[in-house]
């Protein structure tokens, strides 16, 4: 390693704060020096397959032209201007492309900075409606466990209150109203027990509860777990039945990671409000958006202050939206069923080995997610050193060992990850 790496890493690691570490004990860091197509490039040589497709964004892989373009047009054009009072091409076509592609109903669009932004806006909407409503008592939220919504202050609340980090802030937070985790897997055969608890709760704290918060079929940082579709579409029939919106937040889940372009239309429903990210861009720049009803729309501003009070001050970033558009443009071809179809099908196929091993609890596969559960927590440092020395990026966290891999990955390359992952928990 060069004195120059050597030097950079160690400033980073005295000066620089990364996610989810400690300043006292910081985890390694690996500095990159390029990234194309599934792979990252270090700057001591080595090229790493991205099986986590940079925190679930880069679906369409690095450097892809098409969003590379997109962006030396725009950045050439003008990168940002203010939404208040302005409006521009590329953030009307990011909307309008949104609507037509998520679930029917959704005419709305606020965009956002950010996933957990996303969040944040939805339950403000959620309680600016029922306020609106003459009903401001419906203050509350309901969620299920295990579930796991940003890291700013309301999506925290909705967080599982022991394992989704925030425990520490727990007296801080907004106290929401938790059921039980959904226990019936996707391919299981539905136990109708299962919604039970969450239609005691909604019937005992309808008058308080303002929305039902969750995450559709994947509960992905709080656990990684995937449940049957029918859970999803008995929620929505309680949130009608009891006067509650449904939140469905697709951050992870959105643009085709579970096989279909939006998990909730595995159970055939259409939420209040939606949350999209992370993917929105292709991993290329922050951009998120909160897209809701007319009618969720329209009684929010049946009342005083008679708007939506929330206005990042990057919000329509246009060089964000004009990436956007080049990746949701990409995701309109089609292209990606066919590779989710083929990754799920050998990620099922070759992860099921993992079964056999020692350490392992379980292992589940979902479109372009496969996770493998050990028995306890993992040292997360050393198995990332063997997966550098092994040729992937893998980012394991808790007791568990996950990969999301670009929609774009080749055969072989997901071989890698998936054998990779045998070897190092061997």
């Amino acid at each position: 390693m060069s004195n120059s790496i050597q030097a950079n890493l160690a400033f980073d690691q005295q000066h620089i704060w990364h996610p989810y570490t400690s300043a006292l004990d910081p985890l390694p860091c690996y500095q990159v020096s390029g990234a194309q197509g599934v792979y990252i490039h270090l700057a001591t040589g080595e090229s790493l397959i991205d099986g986590c497709s940079s925190w679930w964004t880069a679906i369409h892989g690095y450097n892809r032209p098409e969003l590379n373009q997109a962006a030396k047009v725009q950045i050439d054009n003008f990168s940002h201007v203010m939404f208040g009072g302005l409006t521009h091409q590329p953030a009307i076509d990011v909307c309008r492309k949104l609507i037509e592609m998520t679930p029917c109903g959704l005419e709305r669009v606020f965009l956002a900075d950010s996933g957990s932004v996303s969040v944040e806006v939805a339950m403000k909407m959620a309680l600016q409606y029922w306020a609106c409503q003459g009903s401001p008592n419906k203050h509350k939220f309901i969620t299920p466990r295990n579930g796991y919504h940003g890291d700013t202050f309301a999506a925290m609340s909705v967080c599982d209150p022991v394992n989704g980090m925030h425990s520490l802030f727990t007296d801080a937070l907004a106290q929401q109203i938790f059921a039980p985790a959904p226990q019936t897997r996707f391919a299981q055969t539905w136990n109708e027990d299962d919604i039970a608890p969450l239609e005691e709760l909604i019937q005992r704290h309808h008058n308080e509860l303002a929305a039902l918060v969750l995450e559709p079929v994947v509960q992905n940082a709080g656990g990684m777990r995937i449940y049957h579709p029918e859970y999803l579409k008995r929620a929505r029939q309680l949130c009608d039945d009891y006067g509650l919106l449904l939140i469905c937040d697709e951050i992870a889940t959105g643009f085709g990671r579970t096989g279909k372009l939006f998990a909730c239309e595995h159970a055939d429903i259409s939420p209040d409000i939606m949350c999209v990210g992370k993917a929105l861009t292709g991993g290329y720049v922050t951009l998120a958006a909160t897209i809701c009803t007319e009618d969720v729309a329209q009684g929010i501003c049946q009342g005083d202050p008679g708007v939506f009070m929330h206005g990042p001050t990057y919000m329509g970033n246009p060089l964000a939206c004009a990436i956007a558009n080049a990746s949701l443009d990409i995701i309109a071809t089609g292209e990606w069923q066919q590779q989710v179809f083929n990754i799920e099908q050998q990620l099922t196929t070759e992860l099921s080995r993992c079964h056999e091993l020692e350490a392992v609890a379980d292992v589940r596969v979902l479109g372009a997610i496969g996770v493998v559960e050990c028995k306890s927590a993992v040292d997360v440092a050393a198995l990332q050193r063997k997966f550098v020395a092994a040729g992937v990026w893998i980012r394991p966290f808790g007791k568990l060992v996950y990969i999301m891999p670009p929609y774009v990955i080749r055969t072989e390359e997901l071989s890698q990850l998936t054998q990779a992952i045998y070897d190092v928990l061997a």
